[in-house]
């Protein structure tokens, strides 16, 4: 099972106990994937489409728990996709039909149906509760959230903009960033921060989600910084064992070429520890000389036998230049 199956399964388990809760939480649902047929005799008849059986159940109990409705379900089957199975909850008494839509205020005060299924401004969504119900809905109806393991991403997608502006400022009063774009023909609600999905999942109440989610989030950033230190460390190393080469390099050229009799004794004496000791650190270097030096005069000895080094070869390139041209 995903990690999305698993938060929407465990959401469809959840029944507030207050009513106006869950007419927020039918509200959304209806508004996100229902639909209103409306027969000759202006007569409504409510259908819910969810490919998520636990939804399809969480929606069947919401509807007999608030309005005592036994729904009618079916289940139709992809022609094209065979494990693909969409549920399709049906009110068919258009008494019914016309309480759970005045009670969620998706019908006007004229009994008409509003655009679209429009829940923007709202009236069941003034509590912060409904709030979190509502947001829990639109979730459930069509909402998704990536393997945490693999990637941070939640989404809900929206048949309008408004719709979207109205999720994303529900998301706001709980400090909530979110953003919106367009894909294909729908407004895409979305959190990409680790931190904010753990505060959605909060806002839904899918707690267990979030604690698998949180595990995992520090599970991840364990092994990142892990890997940033192993990766630091092994680019210090790196700089260490070129360094060294180098300085081992200028050294010998030093005593194959001119020898050490022309350096100084301190100079001398650096040079001949580190031909002695080359896998050695400038600390370990130091603590070998006598009297031992900090890391910052050994380096400071080497960087001059590099110098030196190099005015050895500028020389020898010198003395190499002018010979050409007198043979020339």
């Amino acid at each position: 099972m995903s990690f999305s199956k698993d938060v929407k399964e465990e959401l469809s388990r959840q029944i507030s106990p207050a009513r106006h809760c869950r007419i927020a939480e039918i509200a959304a649902i209806i508004s996100m994937c229902g639909n209103i047929q409306i027969n000759q005799n202006d007569e409504y008849c409510i259908q819910i489409h969810t490919e998520n059986l636990p939804v399809a159940r969480k929606c069947f109990t919401l509807l007999k728990k608030t309005f005592n409705i036994n729904t009618e379900i079916s289940v139709k089957r992809n022609k094209y996709l065979k494990r693909s199975k969409t549920y399709i909850l049906t009110v068919k008494d258009k008494k019914q039909s016309y309480r759970v839509l005045s009670a969620t205020k998706l019908i006007n005060e004229f009994g008409e149906v509003k655009e679209n299924l429009s829940v923007v401004s709202n009236l069941v969504i003034q509590n912060t509760c409904c709030k979190r119900s509502f947001l829990r809905g639109a979730f459930l109806a069509s909402g998704s959230i990536s393997d945490p393991e693999k990637t941070y991403h939640y989404e809900i997608a929206l048949a309008t903009m408004p719709k979207a502006v109205q999720l994303k400022e529900i998301l706001e009063a709980f400090e909530i960033e979110a953003k919106i774009i367009m894909r294909k023909k729908h407004y895409i609600l979305y959190i990409k921060e680790g931190s904010q999905i753990v505060e959605a999942l909060n806002v839904m109440e899918a707690h267990i989600a979030l604690m698998n989610f949180e595990n995992i989030r520090i599970l991840k950033d364990m092994r990142n910084s892990i890997n940033r230190q192993v990766n630091c460390e092994t680019a210090n190393i790196n700089k260490t064992v070129v360094a060294a080469t180098k300085q081992m390099d200028d050294i010998i050229y030093i005593k194959e070429t001119v020898g050490f009799g022309e350096l100084t004794e301190g100079l001398e004496e650096i040079a001949r520890v580190r031909l002695e000791y080359p896998e050695a650190s400038l600390k370990e270097l130091g603590s070998l000389l006598n009297p031992p030096i900090g890391k910052s005069g050994v380096n400071h000895r080497l960087r001059k036998l590099s110098i030196i080094a190099e005015q050895i070869r500028e020389q020898k390139e010198e003395i190499g230049h002018d010979y050409k041209e007198y043979n020339h």
